[in-house]
């Protein structure tokens, strides 16, 4: 009877096991069927594959960005404003049009400010919420708010005139790739083989509980709120790129794509779980729809921002739906 027992007990285990990694793995299936009804009615979406991954480089490394801050149980609604802000001020600082600066024509000066700009702003935005004690969402939707009137308050006319090298980065397809790509190898393989990745886990599941185990709680969100405004930043300079200059709209709205990638991809809005890869698989997702939305001889311009919050809200229930069905079958295997 034990030994029966025994047989059934483990059989629902393995059954349980199985339906927890098809959760945590349900960006795969999604992003099948979404291919396949591209292909069924806008099929033109994919002429050019390549098209469709240089376009996805900026999204997809403010997806990183907000990844790392969801894990961690916080989140950044600032990391459009900050990419948008950082390659303005770069540009005007580079550029050669009436209105701008022009203090520079060095492409790596551009470089180093770029990264510095954002790396200061995410460390401001670590230092608000680990030391001060401002609410994550408060304080991001501040400087949300303030770096998109900042940036507005320099230019609002397109920046041109910038290093060939400095935009090179961004507007060459292979390279621009690759850079998001790796960037999601590198991010991965140190979240899932380092004591600083596992931190970042334990953050997110109890900030109380990795106190206790001797984490530096403080320093670990300033340093994971650096990194995002950095990922922001580079995001920033790949847009810079793949529009040749610096539109004055630049990473307006992207925020809200950001967390629906990330959503989808299977990354807690709570902190404390998912991965990476699927957070590489949201991102595929949202600029698949985006550019079938382009594409689409149905969907006019002025609709696709309306489809975009669509998408988010059902990147919301899909997280809902998910995470109710694992709390349901932890419950049953506890039993």
């Amino acid at each position: 009877m034990s030994t029966e027992q025994g047989f059934v007990g483990r059989t629902i285990g393995d059954r349980d096991d199985v339906a927890l990694t098809l959760l945590d793995n349900m960006i795969w299936p999604i992003l099948g069927i979404v291919i396949l009804g591209i292909l069924l009615t806008v099929p033109q979406t994919f002429r050019s594959l390549e098209l469709i991954l240089w376009g996805a480089v900026p999204i997809g490394l403010l997806v990183l960005a907000e990844s790392l801050c969801l894990l961690s149980g916080h989140f950044d609604l600032s990391i459009g404003s900050i990419a948008g802000f950082s390659a303005m001020f770069t540009g005007m600082l580079l550029g050669t049009c009436p209105s701008c600066w022009g203090v520079t024509t060095s492409p790596w000066a551009g470089f180093g400010v770029i990264l510095i700009t954002g790396a200061v702003i995410g460390l401001a935005n670590g230092v608000m919420i680990a030391k001060v004690g401002l609410n994550p969402f408060l304080q991001t939707l501040a400087f949300l708010i303030i770096f998109e009137g900042a940036k507005t308050a320099m230019q609002t006319q397109p920046v041109t005139g910038l290093p060939r090298l400095y935009v090179q980065v961004g507007g060459t397809p292979d390279l621009a790739i690759g850079i998001m790509l790796a960037a999601f190898l590198v991010f991965g393989l140190v979240l899932r083989y380092t004591s600083f990745g596992q931190s970042v886990y334990a953050l997110g599941s109890s900030e109380v509980s990795a106190r206790e185990v001797g984490i530096d709680t403080e320093r670990l969100i300033i340093v994971i709120y650096t990194i995002s405004g950095v990922l922001s930043a580079i995001a920033g300079l790949m847009l810079t790129g793949f529009v040749g200059v610096v539109p004055p709209l630049i990473g307006e709205g992207l925020v809200f794509q950001a967390f629906a990638g990330a959503v989808i991809g299977g990354i807690s809005l709570f902190g404390g779980r998912g991965k990476i890869t699927g957070a590489l698989g949201g991102v595929i997702l949202i600029q698949l729809v985006q550019s079938a939305l382009n594409n689409s001889p149905v969907v006019g311009a002025t609709q696709i921002q309306m489809i975009n919050g669509i998408v988010l809200l059902v990147a919301i229930l899909l997280y809902s739906t998910q995470s109710k069905i694992r709390s349901r079958i932890l419950a049953s295997g506890a039993v």
